[in-house]
């Protein structure tokens, strides 16, 4: 089983050339449950991918990398969606052709 990252690289690679899945993947944005919605998108498309899996990631990741400085006795603050890795995907979507929807646009 491939790991979150690998994942939405996949997916971020796959979107870059396909307009069209750029926009079902931003579309799950605008729904109640953005984050459900895109994980089912995902599986529907192949991908494991499950919603505790998305954040956890994000969060093991930078806690990981943490750690792995200064002889793990770092504790700079964390910056504003550092460890978000759903948001860092969706940036990069919406950077590939200046796409936007209307829940980031609200932002």
């Amino acid at each position: 089983m491939r790991n979150v990252v690998e994942i939405l690289d996949e997916l971020q690679i796959r979107a870059g050339k396909d307009p069209d899945l750029r926009k079902q993947l931003l579309g799950t944005r605008l729904e109640s449950d953005p984050v459900s919605a895109f994980c089912r998108t995902c599986r529907g498309m192949g991908y494991e991918l499950y919603e505790m899996e998305l954040i956890a990631s994000g969060e093991e990741f930078h806690a990981a990398m943490k750690r792995s400085t200064n002889g793990g006795g770092e504790n700079s603050p964390m910056l504003t969606a550092e460890d978000d890795f759903y948001e860092l995907f969706f940036s990069s979507l919406e950077s590939l052709d200046g796409a936007k929807t209307e829940d980031t646009e609200k932002n």
